[in-house]
């Protein structure tokens, strides 16, 4: 599976066109790369000085191992907590959108998503679907600069309209 980090870095290849159109290849797969490393190093961080400081703490201070074993977990949480922040993403494949955000997953079918929009002060894209709801698809966010957000936004809204209100492949 293709995966382009929203960086603006990786520019769709001329040799994945998929036909005649020049559509791309599908599956595709948007995340915000800076916000992903910087959460796992951040989450990494957290979990080592935690546990440096587990194997440090003082043992005639009432320090025994339930006790650093509980700052060790207090880290693996902190772990968890960021890699959960670095988690978004936006996945399209030919039989919908599979939108990843902080704790859901949305599996959405092509015909779902009326429009993509990128507004200016938003901090990533929101879908309206045909239900009248939006989403928010934080794997297309700004935190790596406007203009990278608003081609990849541009690249999911061609392929909405490119495969919209066209019943998924089963099989």
């Amino acid at each position: 599976m293709e995966q382009t980090a929203v960086t603006g870095e990786n520019p769709v290849p001329q040799d994945r066109a998929d036909g005649a159109d020049g559509a791309a290849a599908l599956p595709r797969t948007w995340y915000a790369a800076r916000s992903r490393l910087l959460t796992r190093i951040v989450g990494t961080v957290i979990l080592a000085g935690l546990t440096v400081l587990a194997v440090a703490l003082p043992e005639d201070g009432g320090w025994n191992f339930g006790s650093r074993a509980g700052v060790v977990l207090t880290g693996v949480f902190g772990l968890c907590f960021m890699l959960m922040l670095g988690r978004p993403k936006v996945v399209a494949t030919r039989d919908g959108v599979t939108v990843v955000n902080l704790l859901r997953v949305h599996h959405l079918e092509w015909a779902q998503i009326v429009r993509v929009s990128l507004r200016q002060g938003d901090p990533w894209v929101i879908l309206d679907l045909s239900d009248g709801e939006t989403l928010a698809a934080m794997g297309i966010q700004t935190s790596n600069g406007r203009a990278k957000a608003v081609a990849a936004a541009k690249e999911l809204r061609d392929l909405v309209e490119e495969f919209g209100g066209i019943e998924p492949t089963r099989g």
